[in-house]
């Protein structure tokens, strides 16, 4: 997993990439809103658990959809806890992870953290999707100069080995040429 940051209203976020996918730190994003109680309390919300439940669906084949029901219908009532740990193991879930250690916290699929950040504030979400809009670019940026680079060499190294067979070719086929002359010429002198 290589980690990425971006900073956002003067907060630092850390961005790891997952399965080809960039995986958002929630906890990092709360930094300037609270602490992880944020984060439960809007996992508590019935819309945000639709909102996971049908993310789930979508890009997730073993996701657990009766899981997913039970939470839906529990949502919104004043009883009702959801940890992100409790949602991924209960539901199989793909798309929220929590991490223990170094770059550790709760991390979420791009898409998922940008409705949590709209759900902390819509100023902050824009500015999130801005700066992350920006990183992409230059990664986009970085990797077409590898392209470009890659390619003159592959230009180079084949002009240096075209150029090469043709001066061995040269070499090969001279003697036969001349070979051949020596024995057009005797048979000629007969």
């Amino acid at each position: 997993m290589s980690k990425k940051t971006i900073i956002v209203k003067e907060t630092q976020i850390s961005i790891i990439e997952k399965n080809e996918s960039d995986y958002i730190s929630l906890t990092d994003m709360i930094k300037s809103f609270g602490d992880e109680t944020v984060i439960y309390n809007w996992m508590r919300n019935r819309n945000t658990v639709e909102f996971l439940g049908i993310w789930e669906l979508i890009n997730n084949p073993y996701f657990k959809p009766v899981e997913f029901d039970r939470f839906r219908k529990e949502a919104g009532l004043n009883s009702f806890i959801l940890s992100p740990k409790k949602w991924v193991d209960t539901t199989n879930a793909i798309g929220i992870f929590s991490k223990s250690g170094r770059y550790g916290g709760t991390y979420a699929h791009k898409d998922i953290a940008f409705e949590f950040g709209s759900w902390l504030s819509p100023e902050f979400k824009l500015y999130l999707i801005t700066e992350f809009q920006r990183l992409k670019d230059e990664e986009s940026r970085t990797k077409s100069l590898e392209w470009n680079l890659q390619r003159t060499l592959a230009k180079i190294n084949y002009q240096i080995h075209t150029d090469a067979i043709k001066e061995n070719r040269l070499l090969i086929l001279k003697p036969l040429f001349f070979r051949k002359i020596e024995k057009i010429d005797i048979f000629l002198q007969l």
